[in-house]
């Protein structure tokens, strides 16, 4: 049997994990760890509510007074 993976390595390839990029054996190693680590999970899951936001605020219109503070911004460069 194969050593566990470690924390470390979870959070090196957490970004890769979460996009769905590993190799099966890879993804499942790090599914264990996750199951068997609380810290890692909370990490995991932190990041994972993260890029739902991040997905969800693309949809939103940033308000008049934003636009006007970027231009106003822009204009000085």
């Amino acid at each position: 049997m194969a050593p566990e993976i470690s924390c470390e390595e979870v959070i090196e390839q957490l970004m890769t994990y979460l996009d769905r990029e590993l190799d099966e054996t890879a993804e499942r190693e790090i599914d264990a760890h996750l199951e068997a680590c609380r810290g890692c999970f909370s990490r995991a899951e932190f990041e994972r509510r993260l890029r739902a936001r991040v997905v969800d605020t693309a949809n939103v219109k940033a308000p008049a007074h934003l636009h006007n503070r970027v231009e106003a911004l822009t204009r000085r460069f």
